[in-house]
């Protein structure tokens, strides 16, 4: 009966697997309509118009044609994948028709009178310095709608012009396109500064050049601008402030607290042989108390349940960056993987958090599923939720059509419930005991008056600090990244500072629960977790600094989905790191206590 049982819930997991991949990928064709990007002289080539924006805010786009540029009679949608439709990407057929290799000069793509109310929308763009972003055989292109000319010094003497004609210089290597770049030519002119009805010529043109590069090396381009030399610089002076940062803490350690330790294990063993009588103080005399379940141990396995999911879906992220899955302007594809694993993974926070909360006698397993479930899925969807109505409110392409929402509640109900479901059962049959190396006395060991800088607040300062100072450099180029327009493709520095991170927080979560237990505060479980998490703090304090300091984004939209979204992933970084600062302190903590004999 249990082998049917296990084959069942083997299937069921093969079948919840199954149906993500089709929801993710079968739903929205993801193949490229040209697949092979080859082509012969005049053979159409794709050219997508996706979105368009003001440059200082990155998440408030809006689609191609929601301004008055010339639109064609039947407007093609393309079909998008998943993570297209989450990044913003709304791709639709361009007016634009550039065949491969066809050069010509001054080709009219429409005449247009635009109306007062048109010209008032496209002076609003070129105001708020709005681009445009296409697709020419899935290479990106980005423009300028317009430019204003601040000759005046007044605003009132500031002139608007829209640029009418744009120029395409296409770099060819034999049947393939390599390289793409837009330019807007400045003596093609309208003039937006009045209100009035204004005709049009809006034109374009196309140079093509062969070049050497091959098809391979095309995107070589965009990345490369997170690798030019000031910039690997900054990063590599990163690593050895961060390498400085664990070598001081580790040096610190194995010096002072091995030390401490030392004389402790020395000055305990001989307290046991001399038989006199004497006062009790020390991280010893807590022994019947150390392992004393924590208050909310329902909570507390539900967050350690989601922080270890948290971390295996950075692990994954990570192991698919390295081996070069999210290249620059691999549409969506990031999303897509943070969807397809975090649903996957549902299954580790079910076994861990149910696993641990029977390990600490808990009783009620299924609410604290329930919990663990909700944990960090219930802030994201009511975050989401707000954001994607300030969206809709915006017209922007940011807001998710009901479509996409229902494919995600159906990969929740039909994958991440399921999963979790089955590791909580996984979980709750595992039966593994809890280890503490001494038993737990009856009565709780009244903890004695404590300085104001040995209570939860100061500490989870004290330990949130060290592992900012160890990623802060970093973290600049992370949201210069996310929220601007900056390339990120250095993973394997990223994966370098991830591990000082987590070895960082380890230690630094070690010595205070050290400190705490010196103190004869037994009471470390949710201090431990606390101090772990606690940088996540310190990444969100950082956006305050960025937003107003290191950004120029403004208005309501951008300002709610910044601090709301990142909200969510600090979040999530709390729980990640809390867990990393627990499990660090539980293995040092049940090392001490195993040295020593406990009666």
């Amino acid at each position: 009966m249990g082998r049917e049982s296990m084959d069942l819930a083997g299937a069921a997991a093969a079948a919840a697997a199954a149906a993500l991949l089709i929801l993710c990928f079968g739903i929205a064709g993801v193949a490229s309509d040209a697949s092979d990007h080859r082509y012969k002289k005049g053979d159409p080539v794709p050219l997508y118009a996706n979105k368009v924006g003001p440059f200082h805010n990155p998440s408030e786009t809006y689609r191609y044609f929601d301004l008055p540029f010339c639109t064609p009679e039947h407007l093609k949608e393309k079909r998008e994948a998943l993570g297209e439709v989450l990044n913003g990407d709304r791709l639709v057929d361009a007016p634009y028709k550039v065949n491969f290799q066809d050069e010509f000069n001054s080709k009219l793509l429409c005449k247009k009178k635009l109306k007062p109310e048109d010209v008032a929308r496209f002076r609003d763009a070129v105001t708020k310095d709005y681009y445009f972003q296409m697709y020419y055989d899935d290479l990106p292109i980005w423009g300028f709608v317009g430019k204003v000319d601040k000759e005046g010094k007044d605003l009132g003497d500031y002139k608007y012009y829209l640029y009418r004609h744009i120029e395409f210089e296409i770099l060819y290597n034999e049947d393939r396109v390599i390289e793409i770049t837009v330019q807007s030519h400045s003596t093609a002119l309208v003039d937006l500064t009045e209100d009035r009805e204004i005709e049009v010529d809006f034109t374009y043109s196309a140079k093509w050049k062969e070049t050497t590069t091959t098809f391979e090396k095309r995107m070589e381009k965009y990345s490369q601008t997170s690798s030019q030399p000031h910039h690997l610089e900054i990063h590599w002076f990163s690593i050895i402030n961060s390498c400085v940062t664990v070598l001081l803490l580790t040096g610190f350690l194995a010096t002072i607290l091995m030390r401490v330790l030392k004389n402790d294990f020395v000055k305990y063993a001989h307290d046991e042989e001399s038989a006199e009588e004497q006062e009790e103080t020390g991280w010893k005399y807590i022994h019947g108390d150390v392992f004393r379940f924590p208050n909310n141990k329902s909570l507390f396995a539900a967050c350690l349940g989601s922080g270890t999911q948290l971390f295996t879906l950075t692990v994954f992220i990570f192991v698919l960056a390295l081996v070069g899955v999210f290249y620059p302007y691999n549409r969506g594809s990031l999303f897509t993987a943070l969807v397809v694993i975090y649903a996957l993974t549902s299954g580790i926070a079910g076994y861990t958090a149910t696993s641990f909360y029977c390990q600490l006698e808990g009783t009620n397993w299924v609410r604290n599923l329930l919990l663990t479930g909700c944990l960090f899925c219930g802030p994201l969807f009511l975050t989401f939720c707000f954001l994607n109505t300030v969206a809709i409110a915006y017209s922007a392409t940011a807001a998710l059509p009901f479509g996409t929402i229902v494919v995600i509640v159906l990969i929740w109900a039909l994958v991440t419930a399921p999963l979790l479901v089955l590791g909580g059962i996984a979980g709750k049959n595992s039966k593994t005991e809890f280890q503490a190396p001494c038993r737990t006395k009856k009565y709780p060991r009244e903890i004695p008056p404590l300085p104001w800088y040995r209570v939860t607040i100061p500490q989870m300062a004290m330990a949130g600090f060290l592992p900012f100072s160890a990623i802060y450099i970093e973290l600049y180029y992370i949201f210069a990244s996310v929220w601007g327009h900056r390339i990120y493709t250095i993973y394997s520095i990223l994966f370098i500072v991830f591990i000082i991170l987590l070895i960082v927080t380890a230690f630094i979560t070690i010595a205070l629960t050290y400190f705490q237990l010196a103190a004869e505060d037994h009471e470390w479980w949710w201090r431990s977790f606390l101090c772990g998490g606690s940088t996540g703090l310190f990444v969100y304090a950082y956006c305050l600094y960025y937003y107003y300091a290191r950004s120029d984004m403004s208005g309501f939209m951008q300002t709610s989905f910044f601090f709301g979204y990142m909200a969510c992933i600090c979040y999530g970084f709390f729980l990640m790191l809390g867990m990393v600062g627990f499990r660090a302190a539980l293995l040092f903590v049940r090392h001490i206590y195993r040295s020593i004999k406990c009666e």
